[in-house]
């Protein structure tokens, strides 16, 4: 397995979109287990619709690292 230092720049963009990635989940988790939990207990359809508005800001965040343009239309929540 090749070290850090030799690893090509493909590799590497990988690699760190990859650590983002899990930094990204770890976060959703903790938001997840802090914030939205204990409130699906209380009132569960919204706090569904908050975890919803929570991926979605998650997703646009991806979409801005990668260059991309975030989907439209009717599967896209609205914020």
């Amino acid at each position: 397995m090749p070290n850090e230092s030799s690893k090509r720049p493909w590799e590497e963009q990988l690699h760190e979109a990859g650590s983002r990635i899990e930094e990204d989940v770890r976060e959703f988790i903790r938001y997840f287990n802090n914030q939205i939990v204990p409130d699906l207990r209380k009132n569960g359809s919204e706090a569904l619709r908050v975890a919803a508005r929570e991926l979605n800001r998650i997703a646009q965040r991806m979409d801005e690292r990668a260059g991309r343009t975030p989907p439209s239309g009717k599967d896209v929540p609205k914020s």
